[in-house]
């Protein structure tokens, strides 16, 4: 008799299956993909559970105690208690050690191998706790981050003097050769003192730029350029040479822009991704960094502000064998983090996925990317007619930018395949009279497209919001109706504090709108319907344009009147 290629489901992968809260295909995938040590990271990863719902169902069904870690005191952790190597491959904590035992905090209790490996390793006995996994991840990465808080200290340090140093060379000549060193301590700390700073405030892009009497470095935080830093106007170049360094480009080469990437470890299990492009201007070499960090595509989607209605409808799209799902919005509005959202949730051990980008800008493992390369003759028209030829399941297409790729992809959509993709266009009614204008017949876009999503960033409130008096007259011109104004809640307006730094934003929220495409969208589309026909449709199947999601969002108090209607002004 033939083995299984699968073991059985055993422990908590079992216990999930016969209380029917998982289904052994889903209990299989999570198995496979993660290890039977991360298990119940996994499940809650891919959002079959919700952490705090996994972590009530490990404390009844194992009989075991349930911690909250968000209210424990992490001072008190027994950090030395168990090895570093050992907490992030099984996802545990010594929480405290009493005499001869050690009580630990692990997501899945029925992990009897960690257990067994806490034991031989600290020789003590092991009391197990449930916590919730996303708690304890975070815990683990705060504990194990050991290298960050040096860069972070060193960074904070002001044992360096630039303007000294500028002052010593002001007439000295840039590196002129690909083989120049560029090993300024004092720059090479700088440098460094701004990408942990970036990373520390959450920034998405570190701008350096150079102008006639002045050099300045600016991040964009929650989607807003602020300035940083002066440097002296002499190390521009000494700046520019070294970023070139670091990202592998040709430092002699200032007459093109060129695009590169680095690489910024943080500990064992932390690395940030930066690309890096470089701008000839006036005046020097502009560069921009956009930061890249691989825990942005892992938040699920709960994290990322989708209505449940909405998040039921896209969640029933990208489940479907085949069909056509598409991204729309401006650059910076999260596309991108949505789509590797869903490409993480499709991510399973029995599909083939395969993603076609430019650049590939997050690392998933378990996912073939391919980035594209113009001079080489590699776009999106060629890659995606070898992703047929290589037995996908899923496609990913970074953008849909002429009409060979559209009919590609929609060739791919009709033909039994899921395609993601996207588009820029102001919402979902747009898009598919984008589509048309390229050339694409309708009977193909109501035969392949089952989804639109259109989506915007608008900055979260921070905690120090407080409520505010807005004149009706300006809430019903805002989009309000008579019915929402009942005076059972107060919108919210920014304050300013230390952990904002004034600003009174912390943090983006999505806005979104997701539009089904209908039988009766369907029918539009193929009678020559324009958007605005598409758009009062979908109004009247109910679904809601940004505008109103957005106000949705200020009657939950996550953001601002004045943020939304910046952020919606169509």
């Amino acid at each position: 008799m033939a083995a299984s290629p699968h073991p059985a489901p055993s422990g908590l992968a079992r216990a999930l299956i016969q209380h029917g809260r998982l289904s052994e295909a889903d209990a299989l995938a999570c198995s496979a993909q993660g290890a039977s040590a991360n298990f119940a990271a996994e499940v809650v990863q891919r959002g079959y559970l919700k952490a705090v719902d996994l972590a009530s169902f490990c404390a009844s069904t194992f009989g075991y105690p349930w911690l909250d870690l968000a209210a424990y005191d992490d001072s008190y952790v027994a950090k030395d208690a168990i090895d570093a190597k050992l907490m992030a491959k099984h996802q545990v904590i010594g929480l405290a050690r009493r005499g001869n035992r050690l009580v630990v905090a692990l997501a899945d209790p029925s992990n009897l191998r960690a257990l067994d490996e806490i034991r031989f390793q600290t020789g003590l006995a092991v009391d197990p706790i449930v916590a919730e996994a996303d708690k304890l991840a975070r815990l683990i990465a705060k504990l194990t981050e050991s290298l960050s808080s040096t860069l972070s200290s060193m960074a904070s340090s002001e044992d360096f003097d630039l303007d000294a140093l500028a002052e010593a060379n002001p007439d000295e000549a840039p590196p002129d050769t690909a083989t120049a060193e560029v090993d300024d301590a004092p720059v090479v700390r700088f440098i460094q003192k701004m990408l942990v700073d970036a990373i520390n405030e959450g920034a998405s892009d570190i701008h350096f730029e150079p102008y006639e009497k002045f050099y300045r470095i600016r991040f964009r935080t929650d989607g807003v350029l602020r300035e940083i830093a002066q440097p002296p106007l002499a190390l521009k170049e000494k700046i520019a040479a070294r970023i070139k360094v670091i990202s592998r480009l040709d430092i002699s080469e200032k007459r093109v822009p060129q695009d590169g990437r680095m690489k910024l470890v943080l500990s064992k299990n932390k690395a940030i991704d930066f690309r890096v492009s470089t701008l000839p201007t006036l005046h020097g070499e502009k560069i921009v960094m956009r930061i890249l960090d691989p825990s942005s595509a892992m938040l699920g989607i709960d994290a990322l502000g989708y209505d449940p209605e909405q998040k039921a409808a896209l969640m029933d799209a990208i489940e479907r064998p085949y069909g056509m799902v598409l991204v729309t919005g401006p650059t910076g509005s999260g596309k991108t983090v949505s789509l590797y959202t869903c490409l993480n949730i499709l991510n399973k051990a029995g599909v083939n996925i395969s993603t076609a980008e430019d650049p590939a800008e997050i690392n998933l493992p378990g996912i073939n990317q391919v980035t594209m390369n113009d001079k080489a003759g590699l776009n999106f028209s060629i890659s995606l007619k070898a992703f047929l030829r290589q037995d996908p399941d899923i496609i990913m297409v970074g953008e849909i930018r002429d009409l060979d790729t559209a009919e590609i992809s929609i060739k791919a959509a009709q033909t039994g395949h899921m395609v993601l993709s996207t588009l820029h266009t102001n919402d979902a009614p747009t898009t598919l009279e984008r589509l048309r204008n390229m050339g694409v017949a309708p009977f193909n876009i109501a035969s392949s497209v089952i989804l639109i999503t259109a989506q915007r960033l608008a900055r979260r409130l921070c905690t120090c919001k407080k409520p505010i008096e807005i004149p009706l007259e300006a809430m019903l011109e805002a989009g309000f109706t008579e019915a929402d104004l009942d005076g059972s809640w107060r919108p919210y307006g920014p304050v300013g504090c230390d952990r904002c730094k004034g600003s009174g934003y912390k943090g983006r929220v999505g806005i979104y709108q997701v539009m089904p495409i209908s039988e009766e969208i369907q029918r539009i589309i193929m009678t020559g319907g324009n958007s605005m026909d598409v758009a009062a449709q979908a109004q009247l199947e109910g679904v809601s344009d940004l505008r109103q999601s957005g106000l949705r969002k200020v009657r939950q108090g996550l953001t601002s009147l004045t943020e939304v209607l910046a952020t919606t002004n169509e």
